[in-house]
């Protein structure tokens, strides 16, 4: 294995009693339906979320699917409204997004499989409003923005 490929991260070690596993076999069928969405996702583009904090994990079953997962190379932060923190896996188009609130209380969690998650997408009505905000931008910096202004001459 090469320094550049992801890493699958081990195993979160057990619990309390020796020898438990703390699995409660809820990792495999999650597994399985992002694979089924990864096919979803190639085939036609179409984007899919499951909800890992309404899930009904038994003790070790979130670890076991985030150990399977991996770590990518992207992470990002979103301030709104409290934290939300996007964590590629290993699986390119598998992200895990933990949205939290200001008190740092987890809200949602959940695994999205698409190219890009949703929460870093610009609004329609905000990417519509791009070019006049850069415009803006550029007539406050003394620049001119306009398409037909002469280059500057040397």
């Amino acid at each position: 294995m090469s320094s550049l490929e992801p890493k699958i991260d081990p195993p979160a070690p057990g619990g309390s009693c020796p020898g438990a596993t703390h699995e409660h076999g809820h990792a495999l069928p999650i597994l399985h339906e992002i694979r089924h969405a990864l096919e979803r996702l190639l085939a036609g583009g179409e984007s899919t979320c499951i909800d890992l904090h309404s899930m009904p994990f038994g003790p070790g079953d979130l670890e076991r699917l985030t150990a399977v997962l991996g770590s990518g190379e992207v992470q990002a932060r979103v301030e709104a409204l409290g934290p939300t923190l996007i964590r590629e896996t290993a699986i390119p188009g598998v992200w895990l997004v933990d949205y939290r609130s200001l008190e740092d209380q987890r809200l949602s969690y959940q695994i999205e499989i698409a190219a890009i998650p949703e929460i870093l997408r610009p609004r329609p009505e905000d990417l519509a409003e791009s070019l006049g905000v850069l415009e803006a931008r550029l007539a406050e910096s003394g620049l001119d923005a306009t398409p037909n202004a002469s280059p500057p001459s040397s």
